[in-house]
């Protein structure tokens, strides 16, 4: 244990537990605490003083003090052969039953999600800490409800990739020198200590999906993680890959800043679309109307700025020898209803053969029931290549501009997009809150970014005035009436425990007059 700082679990036991909270772990993690905590927290900071700029000026730009990065001659390091085909990536909690499923499903690579999918509730922390370790030795099995789940051995098991949680979550259940934990670090440091060599061991290695990123400072941060731990542990330089989701407006303008800090740990970038559109909101909800989107369901992936934003990502990363991966089809199949089901799969072949076709190596799903369309159309485009890093998008040209051109969105605010909003935001809320952050809503699977967009969509109308298509302008006493009615109609479905908090926390974090950076810091204050 490090001679400056202590560590103290403060969490209650959770079953296995003991296995992965080791005197040795906690000594790992308070090294890394020791290390880095003091800079995540100035990172925090300067993050609000680049947020008062955009809100003054409008306007965001390329960073005039990295134009050698931009202009230099560099590549990321070589995938190893475990990341090398990612055409189908599947995402989803580490609970057991989506663990196994996920390793079963066909999918190239899963997302082990510690973050956006998962309520930090600490049994679930510590549990899917459990479940990875189980699932990395390929000795992980289930009963529930009747049902027997074990790996199978006819597929291709798929590679693990974590999500830790972003830099601006805390770990309460555990504590560094009289201090909260910071819970990209605990995620990343008992999954990489406890799995790292192990993985090496059967020729993979330890691989990270990395969320929130603001900057290129924030990067070279999680970088100096790597190193330190590579270091700690007598782990060759350069084992951790990271793929890093490019899902806030100021990282669209800082993407080959990012890879370059992270080069040689680098594997990739993600278009983390649903989180993007909610940094976009964010970022510039009080810089005038130009920023008013419409209804989320009319902001696809082919609005101007969402076009530019996703032809840069490619544009970028086969510049550099890194990874493109698309975002997310979050439809799940429905046997009910069989005509809802093919219109959505219309929708998702659709949309994965744009992606496929403008170059992207692969892209995510969130069902088993996805995986082959997916696979089916980046086949088609693929055939026997692992990937199209060799199509560079020379022609591709994107402007700040571009970027922030959400004024060229097509569609308009309507009263069903307003309860949509609060409907589906008041839903995912009170799931996550009962401790299940992949809530199926709507026959979509469901993370904590979707009551991000909504909830950040209602402040921006109210603050803007935004005329529905009733006539109607949105305020506060109209939002609330809306509230109340969809209360009224969760009444049969959702718990009084879970739904009474639910409306109460969608309405604080929607209605505030200093809006909140992120619902889940509120809600993580309401549970248990």
């Amino acid at each position: 244990m490090s001679d400056q700082i202590s560590a103290q679990v403060l969490g209650a036991p959770v079953e296995r537990g003991s296995e992965i909270l080791t005197p040795e772990a906690l000594a790992f993690l308070a090294g890394l605490h020791e290390a880095f905590a003091g800079r995540r927290d100035e990172l925090l900071q300067a993050r609000s003083k680049r947020r008062e700029e955009a809100r003054t000026t409008g306007k965001l730009d390329f960073l005039p003090e990295t134009k050698e990065v931009r202009e230099g001659d560099w590549k990321v390091a070589e995938a190893p052969p475990a990341l090398r085909d990612r055409r189908v990536e599947i995402t989803g909690p580490t609970d057991r039953k989506m663990t196994i499923n996920a390793l079963n499903s066909g999918a190239k690579v899963w997302l082990a999600d510690l973050e956006d999918a998962n309520t930090p509730h600490w049994a679930n922390v510590v549990s899917g800490q459990v479940n990875l370790y189980d699932a990395v030795r390929e000795n992980i099995t289930l009963e529930s409800g009747g049902k027997s789940y074990a790996l199978k051995d006819d597929v291709e098991h798929a590679t693990i990739v974590v999500r830790p949680r972003g830099w601006h979550l805390d770990e309460r259940g555990l504590s560094f020198g009289g201090r909260q934990a910071v819970g990209a670090l605990v995620d990343f440091g008992l999954y990489f200590f406890h799995n790292a060599q192990e993985l090496l061991n059967r020729g993979k290695g330890p691989y990270f999906y990395l969320p929130k990123m603001e900057s290129h400072l924030e990067a070279r941060l999680w970088n100096d993680v790597f190193t330190h731990s590579e270091k700690t542990l007598g782990i060759e330089h350069g084992t951790v890959r990271a793929t890093v989701l490019i899902e806030t407006i100021p990282a669209a303008f800082e993407m080959e800043e990012i890879l370059y800090e992270l080069r040689e740990h680098a594997s990739g970038l993600n278009a983390g679309r649903w989180d993007y559109l909610f940094s976009v909101i964010k970022y510039f909800r009080d810089a005038g109307e130009k920023f008013v989107l419409p209804d989320r369901n009319s902001v696809t992936m082919t609005a101007p700025f969402m076009r530019a934003y996703t032809e840069l990502l490619v544009r970028t990363c086969h510049k550099r020898g890194a990874f493109a991966i698309g975002g997310m089809a979050a439809f799940i199949p429905n046997r009910k209803d069989p005509e809802v089901t093919a219109a959505a799969l219309d929708k998702v072949r659709a949309d994965k053969s744009r992606e496929a076709g403008d170059g992207f190596d692969g892209s995510w799903v969130a069902h088993p029931g996805m995986v082959d369309i997916c696979r089916e159309e980046f086949d088609k485009v693929l055939g026997d290549k692992p990937n199209q890093l060799d199509r560079t998008r020379d022609e591709v040209s994107v402007t700040a501009d571009q970027l922030l051109d959400a004024a060229s969105t097509p569609g308009g605010a309507t009263a069903a997009g307003l309860r949509a909003a609060v409907d589906v935001g008041i839903r995912y809320i009170a799931s996550w809150l009962s401790g299940n952050g992949a809530a199926a809503i709507h026959n979509l699977m469901e993370d904590a970014a979707t009551a991000e967009i909504s909830r950040s969509q209602v402040w921006q109308w109210v603050r803007n005035g935004t005329q529905l298509d009733t006539g109607d302008k949105v305020t506060e006493e109209l939002v609330r009436g809306v509230l109340a009615e969809v209360r009224g109609d969760l009444a049969a479905e959702i718990k009084p425990e879970l739904l009474e908090p639910a409306v109460e926390l969608f309405e604080q974090v929607a209605l505030a007059d200093e809006f909140p950076d992120f619902l889940t810091l509120p809600a993580y204050e309401r549970i248990k």
